[in-house]
């Protein structure tokens, strides 16, 4: 890929981080520069050497790059594109790591205003357990599946030069419609997301929880994982997604309806036809992803 003069990077926790270091390592990028509302972050970020300065607020992080990322939770992804649309020069790239996508282009738009075709929506399919520079890893996003959403309007060399980070970091990208991804990830994401949350949830709400969660095992663990997740985080995704997130619990629950009727009604085979082929989609899907990632 070109290498690019300068890179502004606003949010420099796991994400942010971790791509600072991949396009490094990749000789893509001469300067990193990143803006962090919590300044002990970037002074980390310098001494690890995963951002080569920080700046004293978004405006000044965005002046003179030649690519703004935004790798923030959805909410603040607002306010940091105003401030960025305030200060980038016309040529720059502008770019987000949203989990939702119908929504931030929504206020992309509003915000950037007639520098949004320079603006291209994205999203990285990867994360862990650890948060924070600190956990910043250049390996992340190795291998991991990348989505990016451009617009109608969006600039053909603006989508190609934030595909060639992306690809230099060891990302495989896809693009689709923010209003594909959307669907796509509250079927997948979202949806398990939540259904964790609120096991936990009425879980711990009875008076016996803590004998109840004293005999939890693997699979309570297991299904159970992702509820240690950021609430806050989780809380803005499914409101600024709650319209694809809202059907797939109505087919959730639907289907959910049929377990049930056929626990009432005693009715093994059907049950066990229903399990079997959720367990044969189970090992198909596992099977190609092992696929996938021993061909690369």
């Amino acid at each position: 890929m070109r290498r690019l003069g300068r890179v502004a990077i606003v949010g420099v926790g796991l994400i942010g981080g971790s791509l600072a270091i991949a396009l490094r390592r990749a000789g893509a990028v001469t300067t990193i520069v990143a803006a962090d509302r919590d300044l002990q972050a970037l002074e980390r970020a310098v001494a690890l050497g995963v951002i080569d300065e920080g700046a004293g607020s978004v405006t000044e992080a965005a002046r003179g790059a030649d690519l703004v990322i935004v790798a923030l939770p959805v909410r603040a992804i607002g306010p940091a594109l105003h401030d960025v649309g305030m200060a980038v020069e016309s040529h720059a790239v502008i770019t987000d790591v949203g989990s939702t996508k119908g929504e931030v282009v929504r206020i992309a738009r509003q915000e950037l205003r007639e520098r949004f075709p320079r603006f291209v929506p994205g999203h990285p399919i990867a994360g862990r357990e650890a948060s924070g520079v600190e956990a910043a890893t250049g390996d992340l996003f190795r291998g991991a599946r990348v989505v990016l959403t451009p617009e109608t309007d969006t600039e053909t060399d603006a989508v190609d030069t934030v595909r060639a980070c992306w690809e230099a970091a060891g990302g495989r990208v896809a693009t689709l419609t923010a209003a594909t991804h959307d669907r796509i990830f509250a079927a997948v994401s979202h949806l398990p997301h939540v259904l964790s949350f609120a096991l936990v949830s009425e879980v711990a709400a009875r008076s016996d929880a803590a004998e109840l969660f004293s005999f939890a095992a693997g699979g309570f663990r297991d299904f159970t994982r992702i509820a240690a997740s950021s609430p806050e985080m989780w809380r803005d995704i499914a409101l600024q997604n709650r319209e694809a997130l809202l059907e797939e619990l109505d087919r959730y629950e639907a289907r959910l309806a049929v377990f049930r009727t056929l626990i009432e009604r005693g009715d093994g085979p059907g049950l066990e036809r229903l399990m079997a082929e959720a367990r044969s989609a189970r090992h198909a899907w596992s099977a190609s992803v092992r696929r996938t990632v021993s061909s690369e």
